[in-house]
């Protein structure tokens, strides 16, 4: 069932909610289990994988905002989102807006913005229906 999830969440746009359910409801019977709340489903939401970027493969700008790492150091793309607003001009910020949904999800959700830059990021989820 996790891996269901995973792969349902994973894309760009973010999935219809009763979509999303009705497959791990369809998923639980199969396999003779209870299925999860809707609030599981939500938190779940905020601990799932989200992609993970290469330093050294980001574009430049995103590296910028990004300092202080290493070259070898694996970013997960809720950092690189949180980074790019904050911190970032517009091409890393235009780089993070195109970030899968679920990356822009749990970053909203990250303490320490900046009133300005998270009103940005909230702005963009909105454009994406995020």
């Amino acid at each position: 069932m996790v891996a269901l999830l995973n792969e349902a969440l994973s894309g760009i746009d973010r999935p219809r909610f009763q979509d999303l359910q009705a497959a791990v409801s369809r998923c639980c019977e199969a396999q003779g289990i209870r299925r999860p709340s809707k609030a599981t489903l939500y938190h779940y939401l905020s601990v799932a994988p989200v992609p993970a970027y290469r330093w050294a493969d980001l574009p430049a700008a995103v590296q910028r905002s990004l300092h202080n790492l290493d070259e070898d150091t694996w970013v997960p793309a809720r950092q690189v989102v949180f980074a790019a607003f904050n911190y970032g001009d517009v091409h890393a910020i235009s780089f993070a807006s195109g970030l899968p949904w679920l990356a822009l999800y749990q970053a909203d959700r990250v303490r320490g913005w900046r009133p300005k830059s998270h009103a940005l990021l909230r702005a963009v989820m909105t454009g994406r229906g995020i």
